[in-house]
């Protein structure tokens, strides 16, 4: 399954904050403290290796090994920051969100791809929902929603209880947009 472009964005975009600090704390040392907080509770929320990598680059490694045995949000961040490091036009806006409107298509389509066998789009989903179940709460309501939906179960009243209005929303909005790909 290639990479969704919107979902290339999506982490980019989550993620803005934390990349452009990695940067200016690579050209100004000065800076480091107030990344070590961001770096303390990224580590806490289960972010380790992504803080171990961006440690690295930190110490001033550059090269591609970085990447090597990340999942695909970690490597997208990674390359960010040594992306942003070379060119800081490539750096995501620091005052952008991750887009909603993206989440359900981006969701069906990855849930789909795995439902039709894709290695990639069952590792994907599986990091997904690992990711929003250390994310707590809601998302992690949502995320375990996300094995009943590969495996067709599509009921939104039985998968949806116990969840807000909003977070309910984005999981009809995710059924639908799997019944027009299925319908592909």
């Amino acid at each position: 399954m290639p990479e969704l472009p919107a979902f290339r964005e999506q982490v980019r975009r989550a993620h803005a904050q934390l990349i452009h600090q990695v940067v200016a704390v690579c050209q100004n040392a000065d800076r480091r403290p107030a990344l070590a907080d961001s770096l303390r509770a990224a580590s806490a929320n289960g972010w380790q290796e992504l803080v171990t990598r961006l440690e690295r680059i930190l110490a001033g490694e550059r090269d591609a090994t970085l990447l090597l045995g990340l999942d695909d949000e970690d490597r997208i961040v990674v390359e960010s920051v040594l992306q942003g490091l070379q060119d800081p036009l490539s750096l995501p806006s620091p005052g952008t969100q991750a887009d909603p409107s993206f989440a359900a298509p981006g969701i069906a389509g990855i849930v789909v791809a795995a439902q039709r066998g894709d290695i990639q789009a069952l590792q994907w989903l599986g990091q997904m929902a690992g990711q929003m179940q250390r994310a707590g709460g809601e998302m992690a309501k949502l995320g375990a929603c996300l094995g009943p939906l590969s495996q067709g179960k599509t009921d939104v009243e039985r998968l949806g209880k116990g969840l807000g209005a909003s977070t309910r929303g984005l999981l009809q909005q995710i059924v639908e947009e799997m019944h027009k790909l299925q319908a592909q």
